[in-house]
């Protein structure tokens, strides 16, 4: 919890003169030692700016005429100044915050205490229902709506009572697993199993309803390496979805606002990775529309035994699992990826009228890698690429008279970079699943 003496403060003749960070965050105006108003901002200098003006409102202007001091704190986004804002506000209850700006009365976020909590909302704290845990005040309804539909798309509750069957939620995966769902499991393993999931969604929710994304991402990260390592991989690119939706939502860029005004930002953003990451690529290659789809390829064995390769499909930056294909190696022998990627790549081009031709091929190597898979795609005019692991180095050929130059770029980091290292990551991700059931078929087989 903060303190008055952790808090900066500055005068505000000193503050008109000062570089006030471009970032979000939250401000405050002090009288001596008491604070008078508590706000958030997207920008803290224009916010903070703004309070000079010469069209203030009368209530502000009395503010700003009996404050002394402000002090500000930096956040890395809107969703966490919103957040700290409602924190602050309760603990110090400034006299002019008492009116909210949106509504007469300000509203909390509540979290019950019962077998399966419930996230809901209320206008008043009450006093003697000790079964419940605040957060808040927010000064509207609309943020506390922003802030309750980010979450419940990163880790899904409930907001209504156990009934006879699961809810319309359920069924659109905003409540997962469902109480009332759980509760009809007659495999007690299996419910008690349910259960857990359910209530470290609530966990995570009140670790970021204070404030503690940080943690809350360290743990989720951590979760996903256990899954992986022991081999749930579907659990595992599940964990890893909510760590890039908290990601999301904690970038600058992504205002709360934003879910409120477009439903569908999660399908926008992926969207936008796409137009992105041809834009990264179109001063070397000729793209000649947009990235709908977009296949990678991986190829996977240990010390040479069993090689296997993935191809993952993804359209308009979404997993296309449908598309999905493995291939068993037959030609190519031992640890030669090369022959590997070049043996894919003929059996793939077989396919491009029954499977559909991509967009852009994504091939997990260097230029080797990326030059065998040419060799069989370079009269196709689609266009291929590689993503070495080491930097993210993203490898281009320029088509020149005699064979390829390629270029080697570093993908800056953002929406190209999100799309190029999430498509490889689940080619990696598939491969390997196949790779390990085939090996795991040969060490069983031994056995008879």
């Amino acid at each position: 919890m903060l303190t008055l003496n952790q808090i900066k403060k500055r005068s505000l003749a000193h503050l008109q003169h000062s570089k006030i960070p471009e970032t979000p965050g939250v401000y405050v105006f002090w009288l001596k030692s008491t604070p008078l108003y508590i706000g958030k901002a997207i920008n803290l200098k224009n916010r903070v700016k703004s309070y000079f003006s010469f069209s203030l409102a009368p209530r502000t202007k009395r503010m700003i005429e009996e404050a002394e001091e402000i002090s500000y704190i930096k956040v890395t986004s809107e969703i966490e100044a919103l957040l700290l804002e409602a924190k602050l506000i309760r603990k110090f209850q400034p006299r002019y915050n008492s009116a909210a700006k949106d509504d007469k009365h300000p509203l909390y976020i509540q979290i019950t205490k019962e077998e399966y909590p419930r996230v809901i909302t209320a206008r008043k704290i009450a006093a003697k229902e000790p079964s419940l845990a605040f957060y808040g005040p927010f000064p509207s309804s609309k943020s506390v709506r922003g802030v309750l539909k980010f979450l419940r798309r990163i880790f899904p509750y409930a907001e209504h009572k156990l009934g006879k069957r699961p809810c319309l939620y359920s069924h659109i995966g905003l409540c997962a697993p469902c109480p009332s769902g759980v509760e009809r499991i007659e495999n007690q393993d299996e419910k008690e199993k349910m259960k857990k999931i359910y209530r470290q969604n609530i966990t995570y929710i009140k670790a970021v309803l204070s404030g503690k994304f940080k943690k809350v991402k360290n743990d989720l990260y951590q979760e996903m390496l256990n899954l992986a390592k022991n081999e749930e991989f579907e659990k595992a690119a599940y964990v890893r979805e909510q760590i890039r939706r908290l990601d999301y939502i904690t970038q600058v860029q992504t205002p709360v606002s934003a879910f409120l005004e477009n439903p569908n930002l999660f399908e926008d953003i992926r969207k936008e990775e796409t137009k992105d990451l041809k834009k990264l690529l179109s001063p070397y290659l000729d793209i000649k529309g947009q990235l709908l789809r977009i296949e990678c390829f991986d190829v996977a064995h240990l010390f040479g035994a069993h090689p296997t390769a993935s191809m993952v499909t993804f359209i308009e930056g979404e997993a296309e699992k449908n598309y999905y294909r493995h291939f068993r190696i037959r030609q190519a022998k031992g640890q030669d990826d090369i022959s590997s990627m070049r043996e894919v790549a003929r059996r793939r081009s077989k396919y491009l009228t029954s499977w559909g031709e991509p967009d852009l091929i994504i091939v997990d190597g260097g230029k080797t890698q990326v030059g065998a898979f040419l060799e069989v795609f370079k009269e196709s005019g689609i266009p291929v690429i590689g993503l070495a692991k080491q930097f993210e180095t993203v490898v281009i050929p320029i088509k020149q008279e005699k064979g390829f130059k390629f270029i080697q770029k570093v993908a800056p980091k953002g929406p190209s970079l999100n799309i190029l290292k999430r498509i490889r990551d689940e080619a990696h991700r598939f491969a390997r699943r196949y790779h390990h059931f085939l090996l795991k078929k040969t060490l069983l087989g031994s056995l008879d």
